[in-house]
């Protein structure tokens, strides 16, 4: 999330947000609503401090709608404006809060999601639409790619919200995620003042949503795991909130999870996940993080059940330096998990830190980063990270994908040191360059894995695999000789193993996993077999 307001008083380095309060000011004035600093909550103007709304769009690109939306087409309802980016934890955090307050006011409030990107990827249409069916977004999305719309309502922070009542005035606005509360406490008033008025809409609008084309066995699935000695592959089956246990050739073995969003224990059939994402195996136990649901999640592979190790079950946004009994202690968005000597590292994506779990103890610590989202090096307590979100090591030095500055950082697993960055050099700093050092550019890396003293790395929005040499710093796109390779055989790639010279893929957005033979440089698909797409969810998280 990128906002004015920083631990410790760092300066800020987002050339988006890197404004003056003397700025806030001057366009809270200019549009007559207040600006709130990260979760602090709404600033409602009060009724005599409403102001008409500029349009919501004029010429962009519109999805999850068959036609184009307008104030005028509105009016009568409550729209409330979130102004997002794919890549941004802050952002994916808002959309359940979001969801839960379309039930509650169904017709009575529309949520138009303005999707104003930071990276170059995001700017794709195709790659949005991927991102709402990613994210299960069930409401209108605007492609602002040249932000004119961020622009005209004077945003400056991504997550921001624009509340804008049923005559078309702006009502409120806030910045950063933790913002149900105050806005179901808005939006209830807003209700009963309009529906006094005798002037509510409460019809619910038929939207024309986002679908794939073909229902396929894995949908968008986030990490993958291969296991060698066991010949067998563990895929987070993230979309379908599972996870996916088939042979080296892709014959099903198993399945955790119903199917359902959710978060339940129990025997695979009954289990019920949340976004699960990365995996670690320790003898009979494959630990996976279940990123909605905040939570390290325990399969026992012989009894085939599902435990909660560690989290609540609830986001916490506060505790970055607070650890404590696993099953006690909140988390926020784990993504990755990485087993070395017994302990489980923990990349936890939404307090932008490294984290410790250890399984005979059952304990959560933090290990790396201040809590701060930016990219700084030195002592593990005082760096910074921004969403990591892929871990590797070498038997010395743990290596994280920190995908929103697209680096690649390095720290010491005996907990003595300085973290460094290999790669990358700032939040804004990104591209598609090979080269050394200062001279390369990846674009929101979400996996690393390290084979014979190289980094692989899922250069995600890039569609690319790249490799680093963490010694001179050097990176070259992996390139192979079959034809099928030379068009695109990736399309955000997330999640990355090895076994021996074959490198598995999680080829997210193709919801397929890839095998790549680095030795002959070839490409194949695993294809899967017995695995079938979940029956139809009748349960719903809540």
């Amino acid at each position: 999330m990128f906002s004015w307001l920083r631990p410790m008083g760092r300066l800020l380095t987002h050339q988006a947000t890197c404004r003056v309060l003397a700025l806030s000011v001057f366009m809270a004035a200019a549009i007559g609503i207040g600006l709130m600093p990260t979760g602090n909550g709404l600033e409602a103007g009060g009724k005599d401090k409403r102001f008409p709304a500029p349009e919501i769009a004029s010429g962009e690109e519109w999805l999850n709608v068959a036609n184009p939306l307008s104030l005028e087409k509105l009016k009568g309802r409550i729209v409330v404006l979130d102004f997002w980016t794919l890549c941004c934890i802050n952002c994916i955090h808002t959309l359940p809060d979001l969801a839960k307050l379309e039930a509650k006011y169904p017709g009575m409030l529309v949520v138009i999601g303005v999707h104003s990107p930071k990276f170059e990827h995001e700017k794709k249409t195709e790659a949005i639409r991927k991102a709402i069916l990613k994210y299960e977004i069930k409401h209108p999305i605007i492609n602002d790619a040249d932000h004119k719309v961020w622009k005209r309502f004077r945003v400056n922070s991504w997550p921001t919200l624009v509340v804008i009542d049923p005559d078309g005035n702006i009502v409120a606005r806030g910045s950063g995620e933790g913002l149900h509360d105050a806005l179901d406490k808005l939006l209830g008033e807003l209700v009963k003042e309009y529906r006094a008025k005798k002037t509510l809409k409460e019809d619910v609008l038929d939207f024309q949503l986002a679908k794939e084309k073909v229902q396929t066995p894995l949908f968008f699935p986030g990490k993958v795991l291969a296991d060698g000695p066991g010949k067998r592959l563990f895929i987070a089956d993230s979309t379908h909130h599972r996870i996916v246990i088939t042979n080296l050739d892709g014959q099903k073995i198993a399945v955790a999870g119903n199917g359902a969003d959710g978060f339940k224990d129990g025997g695979y059939d009954v289990a019920q996940f949340s976004d699960p994402q990365g995996m670690t195996l320790i003898g009979d136990t494959l630990y996976v993080a279940d990123r909605k649901n905040h939570a390290i999640r325990a399969l026992d592979l012989k009894k085939q059940t599902v435990k909660t190790v560690a989290g609540t079950g609830e986001q916490d946004r506060r505790g970055r330096f607070n650890g404590g009994p696993a099953a006690k202690t909140g988390l926020n968005s784990p993504w990755d998990l990485m087993e070395y000597k017994g302990k489980i590292f923990v990349a936890m994506a939404g307090h932008h830190q490294i984290w410790t779990y250890d399984p005979k103890a059952q304990t959560v610590e933090p290990y790396a980063g201040d809590g701060a989202e930016d990219i700084v090096d030195g002592p593990l307590d005082r760096a910074a990270f921004a969403q990591p979100s892929g871990l590797t090591h070498d038997g010395k030095n743990l290596y994280v994908a920190d995908s929103e500055t697209s680096s690649i950082r390095a720290l010491p697993l005996d907990g003595t040191g300085n973290v460094s960055s290999v790669v990358g050099e700032g939040l804004f700093e990104f591209g598609d360059k090979d080269g050394i050092g200062k001279d390369v550019r990846l674009q929101h890396p979400l996996a690393v894995v390290q084979h014979e003293g190289l980094l692989y790395v899922a250069d995600t929005y890039n569609s690319k695999i790249k490799v680093i040499d963490p010694k001179t710093k050097s990176c070259f796109t992996f390139k192979g000789a079959g034809e099928e390779w030379k068009g695109k055989p990736f399309e955000e790639p997330a999640g990355l193993s090895l076994i021996g010279d074959k490198l598995y893929v999680a080829d997210t957005n193709n919801h397929r996993i890839r095998v790549v033979d680095l030795r002959a440089r070839t490409v194949r698909t695993v294809e899967l077999s017995g695995v079938e797409p979940p029956r139809k969810i009748v349960e719903k998280k809540k």
